[in-house]
């Protein structure tokens, strides 16, 4: 898609040329400036007169009727170049090509350097730019009847930089569409119906990716989850016809197999609540409860294209949460892959169940420190909105990695505590070692409180996606519905993390 050259004649033969414009007082300079003088001025009557726009995200299309190679030229107004940070810069790219794609442009060239600020430098514009172009531009694969007409949607991307090093913007240009592709899987199997995306599906579509990018793979089935003592991830499949399946992918960016970063995804495909049913209203989206799931493979599909010197192991513990005679109930007792036994006092709360055998699982294959992400309470979305995720943690350094990771990533993260009246509470059953549901008070922070139990002394992670893992608003980097959150802060934080900090 990207193409990469030093100088602007090597792509002059293009129709439509992109140029960053921040505010400015004096005139127009750079490659701005030499266009304005080839146009007689032209550009600077237009910006004295107010029709060239300078303001943040403000796009601008100028015919050069034939005064210049290029026939048209699209303006980013960028606003003030103390003002543009990385993640602003992606959303002036994002409201561009969303731009481009509405006027069915298939080929585009882009002047790079025009967008250079103290901030960014020219890879990191690079970056910005091809997450960006993915992000934007996404469309969520629907089962409408489509229309014969072939659909023109960009195809090449021409970028020109007489500054930047060709091999160091390429490789941006790489890492940043890895992210976004990366983080685009992770919204088509969010917005999935559950019909179709079953645990099956699921593990096929994970088999699949590790075969792409050469990750061993292990895929458990019930009668393997029976003998191992699964109960929990087992407990919530019983009122289903669905076969239940752990996944596990496993990438070894060392040469010994050791400080094993271990990502548990929570991949409940539907969930109705099982007999402490959902309200009506709130069971439609609940196709959406894979989320976790989806974001570590997401995550998973950005690790094999950017290949870290990392290891990680993925596990999803998946099924659907569903309602027969033979469904898991209030009031039941059961033993986890862990041992410990578990009253189940609300059967709605059965993410957790399933995310304490797949914790105890990645331990099982080496996993030294652990991050888990689940769509997993209402509660998260009442104390923190939808633009928030909620985070908990055993480990201080750890989590300040996850942080600065979600920082990069402009997905942002809010901690919740654990104290130890927590700790008594989800252990407070006199049935069993703990019991999974206490009470509403607190909801999101016993959910983790509970999950804490079984990661026990490794160092852990919890982030609580409930609320970021759909929007209702479209934005400048994709449409509403499913946003992948956490794919490309799991990913970073991958890529970034040290031991013992």
């Amino acid at each position: 898609m990207f193409k990469v050259h030093h100088q602007l004649e090597q792509i002059k033969d293009q129709e439509t040329l992109v140029i960053g414009l921040y505010q400015k007082t004096s005139k127009l300079i750079g490659l701005a400036g030499e266009i304005d003088e080839q146009l007689q001025g032209d550009l600077s009557q237009l910006l004295k007169d107010g029709d060239l726009q300078t303001k943040y995200k403000l796009i601008t299309k100028l015919h050069t009727l034939g005064k210049h190679s290029f026939k048209r030229i699209y303006f980013v107004g960028l606003g003030k170049e103390e003002n543009l940070t990385f993640d602003r810069l992606k959303r002036a790219f994002g409201e561009l090509f969303q731009t481009l794609q509405k006027a069915k442009h298939q080929s585009i060239a882009i002047a790079l350097d025009s967008f250079r600020n103290e901030e960014n430098d020219t890879n990191d514009i690079a970056h910005a730019l091809s997450e960006a172009s993915v992000l934007a531009t996404y469309k969520i694969l629907d089962y409408k009847l489509k229309s014969n007409e072939p659909e023109k949607k960009i195809e090449t991307v021409y970028i020109f930089s007489e500054n930047g090093k060709l091999d160091e913007i390429k490789s941006s240009l790489e890492v940043g569409y890895a992210f976004g592709t990366g983080t685009n899987s992770a919204r088509t199997l969010t917005n999935m119906p559950p019909n179709l995306l079953t645990a099956t599906e699921l593990a096929s579509y994970s088999v699949e990716l590790a075969k792409r990018y050469n990750f061993e793979y292990e895929i458990l089935e019930k009668e393997d989850m029976e003998r191992l003592g699964m109960g929990a991830l087992l407990a919530v499949n019983k009122g289903s016809e669905e076969l239940p399946k752990m996944i596990v992918l496993k990438y070894q960016g060392k040469e010994e197999w050791k400080d094993v970063i271990g990502l548990v995804g929570k991949g409940i495909t539907y969930d109705t609540g099982g007999y402490s049913i959902k309200p009506k209203d709130g069971i439609v989206g609940m196709k959406t409860d894979m989320g976790g799931a989806a974001a570590v493979l997401g995550a998973m599909e950005i690790i094999g294209e950017t290949r870290p010197e990392q290891n990680v192991v993925a596990v999803i513990p998946s099924t659907d949460n569903m309602i027969s005679g033979g469904a898991f109930k209030p009031d039941d007792v059961i033993v986890s892959l862990s041992g410990k036994t578990i009253e189940v006092l609300n059967t709605d709360a059965e993410g957790r169940l399933a995310l304490a055998d797949g914790i105890t699982y990645a331990k099982f294959h080496g996993a030294n420190y652990l991050v888990d992400v689940a769509t997993l309470t209402g509660g998260v979305i009442i104390a923190l909105g939808t633009e928030t995720t909620g985070a908990m943690t055993n480990n201080e350094e750890m989590f300040e990695q996850v942080l600065q990771a979600s920082h990069e990533c402009d997905e942002p993260v809010w901690r919740l505590p654990i104290s130890e009246n927590d700790k008594k509470r989800v252990r407070n059953s006199k049935m069993a070692d703990l019991n999974n549901s206490p009470g509403r008070e607190g909801h999101a922070i016993m959910a983790g409180t509970f999950i804490g139990e079984f990661a026990e002394h490794t160092p852990w992670v919890h982030l609580d996606i409930a609320g970021t893992a759909t929007t209702s608003k479209e934005s400048e980097l994709g449409p509403s519905g499913a946003t992948g959150v956490m794919a490309r802060t799991l990913a970073t934080f991958v890529e970034r993390f040290e031991v013992g900090q």
